[in-house]
Parts: structure tokens; C-alpha cells; sequence
């Protein structure tokens, strides 16, 4: 049995094609493109059209594939800028038209298929505890739960509108920003987030996404995609902020050729780090994780 996962997120466009044997799903093909459809959404309510015509031109691209390589099941899922977006409808209109229909998932759904992802995990069997930090272009979702006899029981959730491209477009906006600018983003991320996670047990931290996966792959000079290596790979506190310190001083191209930064992520890859950087302090948690299974991976069982 073969099925395909689209995510339609506010940075990147994901794809994912899997395989079900007795051991559970294993990733046959993986993807990804950065379309930056939530471009300028938080301040403008609409997503640009240049941005739709790629984001919609990818899609159709990854749906091929998925086709192609056997999937006999398609599901494409849109996040936050389709969520907030005054024109989805629009966007989601030309993605039927062109046959691959968007189901736009609530913040809830976001946040639950994003715990399931790394609860389901075989990598992060051995932890009864876990905060899941899920950092996006418009949002970022957090998870605590604990392992029970019964299951797991969740004790916090939710979606902050915390993103890197609703940074980008306000606090952040130029490309190299100075001390004033990342001390004004550092301090309004923390009253955002403000006491409403509880720091005093978080468990084994997993980040979900590109902050932690980029994180990992400029630390080991990774210019290709390793899954099986930056899986359940270790990101301490401490590298997380030094990065934020040296990408905050490049400019866009300069970010963008740094080897194991994808291509496109060079206007957000210094924001996701400080994302992450403030959401580590606010957990005063000295390391985290990294997932490279999304949502994609817990939409399997469901469609």
C-alpha cells in the first residue's frame, strides 16, 4: 500500500510518498520546495499571486509524482496562511481546477497530527515526557504530553501566531537585522509566549520542521538531504543561539548558500532560529531534537 502526503505550508511545499509493510510506514520518495505562500499574509490578509501561481505549479509537480511512484491515495493539507488568508478560497479553488484539491487543516488538527507524528515515533519511543515545538511561516505549535498506561495525556496545547515570515514582514523586515531590531523580535516572541508553557518538566524537547533540520545540516556541512542522520539528531541551546547571532548578520543570498540551508530559505532560516532559540529559553531547556516527520507522517493512518 502506497500513499501520498502534500503539505501546503506558509514557507514550504512538502511531499511525502509512503509504504506500509508489518513495521509501519517508510518514506519511498520526500520532497520539498520553498513557495512562500503566506508572503506578506499576516499584514496584507491575502496571499500574492505570484506566490499562489508557484505554490499551485509545485503541487501539480509533487501530485505527478506521488501518482507516479504508485500512490494510490493523495492527500494535500494547507496550514496557517490558508487558514488566515481573506482569498483562499481562490487558491483553493484553482487547486481543484487543476486536480489536486487542498483540505485546509484548523490550527487543532495542525497541532494534534503534529504530536501524533513524534508520539507514534519509534525514535522517541523510549521518552514517557515530550514538548513538541512545530515552528511555520505564520505559527508555531506547541505540544506537552505524558505517557500514561492508558496512553498518552496531553497537558498544554497550542498555536502561537508566532512565524518567520509574519516576523519578516514587520519586526524583522530587513535583511540583516541589528541588535535593536532582534532585541524588539526576541522580546515581543516572549510576551507572546509568556508564562503559558510550563517550563518544569518538558521532557524530551522534538522540533518538528526546517529550523531544526537546517540546524543540523550547516552544523555538519551537509549539502544533501540525510534523513536517517538528521532524525532524532541533538541541537543544544547554546549552538541554537550562536546560530541565530551569525545568520542575523548575513543577507538574504549569503544565507541562502550556506551549505545545508535549502534553497529559498535564506530570507527565514536566521528567523526560524531565533524562533526556536526563544522558545528553548522559555522552556529553559538546555537541547532539543530534531523530527523530520511532520504532520504528513500522521495524515497516513487517516486517509
Amino acid at each position: 500500500m502506497r500513499k501520498a502526503v502534500i503539505d501546503v505550508g506558509s514557507g514550504s511545499i512538502l511531499l511525502l510518498v509512503a509504504e506500509k509493510s508489518e513495521s509501519g510506514w517508510h518514506a519511498v520518495s520526500e520532497r520539498s520546495k520553498v513557495t512562500l505562500l503566506g508572503d506578506g499574509v499576516r499584514q496584507s490578509g491575502t496571499l500574492l499571486a505570484h506566490r499562489q501561481a508557484e505554490t499551485l505549479a509545485v503541487l501539480a509537480d509533487f501530485w505527478a509524482t506521488a501518482e507516479a511512484a504508485g500512490a494510490t491515495t493523495i492527500f494535500a493539507g494547507g496550514t496557517a496562511a490558508l487558514r488566515i488568508a481573506k482569498n483562499s478560497d481562490e487558491f483553493l479553488a484553482a487547486a481543484t481546477l487543476q486536480g489536486t484539491p487542498v483540505t485546509v487543516l484548523s490550527d487543532v488538527q495542525e497541532a494534534e497530527l503534529g504530536f501524533l507524528a513524534v508520539a507514534d515515533d519509534a525514535a522517541f519511543a523510549e521518552s514517557n515526557r515530550i514538548t513538541i515545538i512545530d515552528p511555520g511561516g505564520q505559527s508555531t505549535e506547541v505540544v506537552q504530553a505524558t505517557r500514561t498506561e492508558g496512553g498518552w495525556v496531553k497537558s498544554f496545547e497550542k498555536s502561537f501566531g508566532i512565524g518567520t515570515l509574519q516576523l519578516r514582514g514587520e519586526l524583522l523586515s530587513v535583511e540583516t537585522p541589528g541588535p535593536a531590531e532582534i532585541m524588539r523580535a526576541s522580546s515581543w516572541i516572549d510576551d507572546t509566549i509568556g508564562t503559558a508553557i510550563n517550563p518544569a518538566d518538558p521532557g524530551k524537547i522534538v522540533c518538528l520542521g526546517a529550523p531544526g533540520t537546517d540546524l543540523v545540516c550547516v552544523r555538519e556541512g551537509w549539502a544533501d538531504w540525510r534523513p536517517n542522520e538528521v532524525h532524532g539528531a541533538r541541537l543544544d541551546y547554546e549552538e541554537v543561539g550562536k546560530a541565530v547571532g551569525w545568520l542575523m548578520r548575513m543577507t538574504d543570498a549569503e544565507r541562502d548558500v550556506v551549505i545545508g540551508v535549502q534553497k529559498g530559505r535564506g530570507t527565514t532560516i536566521h528567523i526560524a532560529a531565533l524562533i526556536l532559540e526563544r522558545m528553548l529559553n522559555s522552556l529553559a531547556a538546555p537541547e532539543c531534537f530534531v523530527s523530520i516527520r511532520g504532520w504528513r507522517w500522521a495524515m497516513l493512518n487517516l486517509v
